[in-house]
């Protein structure tokens, strides 16, 4: 297991493909470069897929980076459909942690002060569920709703889910609008503060 700056474990996770030490040893080069970018990285899991189904000839990659910083998990998640170049496992490696670093470079200069406030991650309730086709929106305590896909939900977490449950997540925008990055499952009552008529 390799640890980064001395503190971070790094897990690295192949599904429905054979370990490569190759690849293995590209994700280490990417991950100990991340640690320039922000320091404090306290683990670091890396999931490298092709699914089960596919629908072009071709294999595409899609990975997964979870990056554990001091009261924040950071969450990059390619899918592989709208990434024609994912056929190559490098490619889809290289963007994967292109995505880490910019989520790196965010969260370094809100702790350098942008942001002074402890508020936590924004909380909601699932208020559709897509189960068959892997997404649902979260309704948000001022209404609105947000996407997420089921690669968004920490901990595998996305078959336990039901209408109703109340999540903590992050958002960033998506190319049809708000999506949740990362979906936490918590288990505790979600009020909406907005009263539909």
């Amino acid at each position: 297991m390799l640890v980064i700056g001395m503190q971070a474990p790094l897990e690295i996770t192949f599904r429905n493909m054979p370990p490569s030490p190759a690849i293995e040893s590209a994700i280490r080069d990417k991950a100990e470069k991340l640690e320039g970018f922000y320091d404090r990285i306290t683990s670091a899991r890396v999931v490298v897929e092709t699914p089960h189904r596919q629908h072009r000839k071709g294999k595409l990659f899609h990975v997964r980076i979870d990056l554990r910083v001091p009261g924040q998990e950071l969450v990059v998640s390619r899918e592989p459909p709208a990434h024609h170049a994912h056929e190559d496992v490098y490619v889809a490696i290289r963007d994967a942690f292109d995505g880490a670093k910019r989520q790196l470079e965010d969260y370094a200069r809100k702790m350098r002060g942008a942001l002074k406030t402890h508020e936590g991650p924004p909380e909601g309730r699932v208020a559709q569920l897509h189960a068959g086709d892997g997404y649902g929106f979260i309704e948000t305590p001022d209404g609105r709703e947000v996407y997420f896909h089921r690669h968004s939900v920490v901990d595998g977490d996305f078959d336990r889910l039901r209408v109703g449950d109340h999540v903590r997540y992050n958002e960033e925008a998506g190319e049809n609008g708000p999506q949740a990055s990362t979906v936490h499952l918590t288990g505790v009552p979600f009020t909406s503060k907005k009263r539909r008529s």
